[in-house]
């Protein structure tokens, strides 16, 4: 089972989650994204979380077990928050 898998994805005030035909979809202020998920990863929505679970051993289930809970997480902040890089800017000048 994938260490990272197994946390589970808090979900910030405003952001709504449904699981529906394998489709994972967020919505939430910064707008909506949607993301298939594997049928070896079950994703089960609880009131203030998600959490993944896989369905077997192998080396690609464990992989998309981790891979799948960071998509979702990533979903789940750019609904939220949207993107934002910072920069650094360093010189002689």
């Amino acid at each position: 089972m994938s260490r990272l898998g197994k946390k589970p994805i808090d979900l910030p005030k405003g952001v709504e989650v449904t699981v529906a035909n394998g489709v994972v979809t967020a919505k939430g202020p910064k707008g909506e994204l949607s993301q298939a998920v594997s049928s070896d990863v079950a994703v089960n929505v609880e009131e203030k979380e998600i959490v993944l679970a896989a369905s077997g051993e192998s080396r690609e289930t464990r992989a998309n077990h981790g891979l799948y809970r960071s998509l979702i997480a990533n979903m789940v902040e750019g609904v939220s928050k949207g993107f934002e890089k910072d920069l650094i800017l360093e010189g002689v000048g």
